[in-house]
């Protein structure tokens, strides 16, 4: 797998009907969590997709594509540490279609996630964040180049119950 097989690009009004089918198929919210919880946040991919392109420096979507077919997507959002827009981070989460996993692209993608952020927006902190017993996603964010940080005790609720999570970062200074 090569950066060249994958790519980050923008939402595009085509694709709108493809993020709406991964937010209502059953098959892409793993044991983990995927599409479903992000989109349950929102009203629907058409209703933001003309108020700002699903692209923002608060939050956003892109898709993640392999061989030019779009198989999944990053989304961003803040996180504030502090009495400033300074002190914001942005947290980002990935959804892969099932066919795709276990291949590399989510190491891939991440990376050039925050590179991408980085690039387009003035925030020193990326970060992310994994359930404990998620073990692919903690590999695939060490291989994007993360920052493993420590556990965070019941900080999501899912299916029912507390779960513990892992928290990685990457900074802008990190080399």
């Amino acid at each position: 797998m090569t950066n060249k097989d994958v790519v980050l690009r923008a939402v595009g009004v085509e694709d709108l009907p493809l993020l709406e089918q991964w937010r209502g198929d059953r098959e892409h919210e793993t044991e983990f969590g995927d599409f479903l919880p992000m989109a349950r946040r929102q009203n629907t991919y058409q209703d933001r997709w003309y108020a700002d392109g699903l692209l923002g420096e608060d939050e956003g979507v892109i898709l993640i594509c392999h061989d030019g077919l779009p198989i999944g997507s990053i989304g961003w959002h803040p996180v504030g540490y502090g009495p400033n827009r300074g002190s914001q981070a942005l947290n980002i989460g990935i959804s892969i279609a099932p066919g795709s996993r276990g291949k590399g692209i989510g190491s891939i993608a991440q990376r050039l996630a925050y590179e991408w952020l980085f690039r387009h927006i003035p925030v020193h902190r990326v970060e992310a964040s994994t359930d404990v017993e998620n073990f692919a996603e903690q590999k695939a964010l060490e291989k994007a180049g993360f920052t493993r940080e420590g556990i965070l005790r019941g900080a999501q609720f899912r299916r029912g119950e507390w779960h513990d999570m892992v928290s990685y970062s990457r900074l802008r200074s990190d080399h």
